[in-house]
């Protein structure tokens, strides 16, 4: 099966038509039938059912093209990426991290270092996942988490790059906005997110304010929940720093406690190269240098 007998496949399956999905994809609708009858036998079963005009996908049929779409798409990618890297490139450094906000100055970095190694790509790989397994698997060679979470790791490398501090997360109309410090006191009467994806450092200290104030609370289930509830003052929220999007939506108050977040990038122990070394190291002194002006 190659690419294009994939693209036939998808494309037949979301028009349930053999002329429709001919026209999509320039191609005559014999020529097509003809690809996947010869698919068909490859795989050994039949994808599609014809009854007179009416098409379906067989049982075995939907299941192989459940599977076929993301398949092709990630196969798509990889195909993008060796095209740059066999263009202009030498090298390449993977970075794999799960919010665009925790590397916040990474564009910054990568022109940085783009000026003395020209010949080597960066390739920053952004997904709300779990980067600890990817990394044992090498499909990445450089990820960005907590200490406490790279600590799990083994044969690995611990880069410390800043402190993340803990905040109350309000909207900017909130009366909370205003503090310059909030304390747990300043909650009273309030509604907290909780759980979700909080680490246990900031449930800890979650904990702690349930424990010394009693606040009506709400579960979040992810990020997107907490920040739709806190724009629509449904609840406030604590949250690190690294979680900063600098824009003017929201309101970051620091909040007091000792709490804070070793927020490092971890590499292969055997990846040596000098060009990751390099890479890390303008990271770390980017990230000295916003220190001075950002509390992130």
């Amino acid at each position: 099966m190659n690419t294009k007998q994939m693209d036939y496949i998808i494309e037949i399956a979301q028009t349930l038509n053999f002329n429709r999905a001919a026209e999509n994809l320039f191609i005559s609708q014999p020529a097509l039938s003809y690809q996947v009858k010869i698919l068909e036998e490859e795989i050994g079963f039949p994808i599609f059912d014809s009854t007179g005009k009416t098409i379906r996908l067989t049982p075995a049929g939907q299941q192989f093209c459940q599977q076929l779409g993301p398949l092709r798409s990630q196969l798509q990618l990889i195909i993008e990426q060796g095209q740059n890297f066999s263009s202009q490139y030498s090298d390449n450094i993977s970075l794999g991290f799960s919010l665009r906000s925790q590397l916040q100055f990474l564009p910054e970095i990568i022109r940085n270092f783009k000026t003395s190694h020209p010949q080597v790509l960066i390739t920053p790989e952004i997904r709300p996942t779990d980067w600890l397994a990817p990394f044992r698997d090498g499909q990445v060679d450089l990820i960005f988490t907590s200490r406490e979470m790279a600590e799990k790791l083994s044969n690995a490398m611990i880069h410390s790059l800043y402190q993340s501090h803990i905040y109350l997360l309000v909207n900017p109309n909130d009366p909370l906005a205003k503090l310059k410090l909030a304390k747990a006191k300043d909650l009273k009467g309030r509604t907290l997110l909780v759980n979700g994806g909080s680490s246990q450092t900031l449930r800890e200290v979650q904990r702690k304010v349930l424990e010394e104030y009693l606040l009506a609370t709400l579960n979040s289930p992810n990020h997107d929940f907490t920040m739709i509830s806190v724009a629509s003052e449904q609840a406030i929220c604590l949250s690190p720093g690294y979680l900063n999007d600098f824009t003017n939506q929201f309101t970051w108050v620091p909040f007091e406690t000792d709490a804070s977040f070793d927020c490092v990038l971890v590499s292969h122990l055997d990846d040596q190269r000098e060009s990751l070394k390099e890479f890390i190291t303008c990271m770390k002194t980017i990230y000295a240098e916003k220190a001075l002006y950002y509390r992130l």
